[in-house]
């Protein structure tokens, strides 16, 4: 079996003396597990990092084989981000996250394309920690958890959405969700529209609304916890003032 593929590197562990098995998020074929020749290599190690972008031209003889991968880079990768520490981290969340959701060797494009989204987006400080929020609640509709938030699951409007129930993942409205609200989880505007604004706490909400069913329904199920690397993301924008 061979065929070609664009990529994202989510990880890379050593496999004898100059191999590595790489783990790569692809456009069609879904997150796939490949040995990479000479991966431990001075030359290759700069484009093996989490988030970098490879061309990936698969060969195994079997469907089921691990196989291996010849991987070409394609743009400047992970390398830019360097100097920010805190999309550093912001980027190996997603690439932890995305690593222990999705199974493998079926097929996403849609988180694919959320990836590439939030990649493009570490360039914009100001912005980035909203869309990894989304990117989660894309990856969840993607493995069929998505959130219901068009209408209030008690009444049916669709105006004044502000809590998400934690336990179906609709949305209620302040009305009809004011004598629970302190068993339900805040909904931030942003994960309404592209048009609204980001408050103070808006990015928290967002974090621990996702957070919990991408434990409830992902993690759990597999009787895993969530990533460290996402836990320390949110430590570290904390720390910074930006929940």
């Amino acid at each position: 079996m061979e065929f070609q593929d664009e990529a994202f590197v989510l990880s890379a562990r050593s496999h004898g003396d100059t191999g590595v098995v790489v783990d790569l998020l692809t456009r069609s074929h879904g997150r796939r597990a490949t040995y990479v020749a000479g991966g431990a290599s001075r030359r290759m190690k700069p484009f093996l990092q989490p988030g970098a972008r490879v061309e990936a031209a698969f060969r195994s003889r079997t469907s089921d084989q691990l196989g291996s991968a010849r991987l070409e880079p394609v743009g400047e990768g992970p390398s830019v981000l360097f100097d920010d520490p805190l999309a550093l981290a912001g980027l190996n969340a997603a690439a932890a996250v995305a690593q222990g959701a999705l199974p493998e060797r079926e097929p996403h494009p849609g988180a694919f394309l959320a990836f590439e989204a939030l990649m493009s987006a570490f360039a914009i400080p100001a912005v980035w920690p909203a869309v990894f929020v989304r990117f989660e609640a894309g990856l969840l509709e993607d493995l069929g958890f998505g959130l219901d938030l068009a209408a209030c699951a008690v009444t049916g409007a669709m105006d004044d959405l502000v809590w998400v129930s934690p336990r179906t993942g609709r949305a209620v409205s302040r009305t009809a969700g004011a004598p629970y609200a302190d068993k339900l989880l805040v909904l931030p505007p942003f994960m309404l529209g592209a048009q609204a604004g980001l408050a103070e706490g808006d990015v928290g909400a967002g974090l621990e609304l996702t957070g919990h069913f991408m434990e409830a329904f992902v993690f759990h199920p597999q009787n895993r916890p969530l990533p460290s690397a996402r836990l320390w993301l949110v430590n570290r924008l904390a720390d910074a003032g930006r929940l």
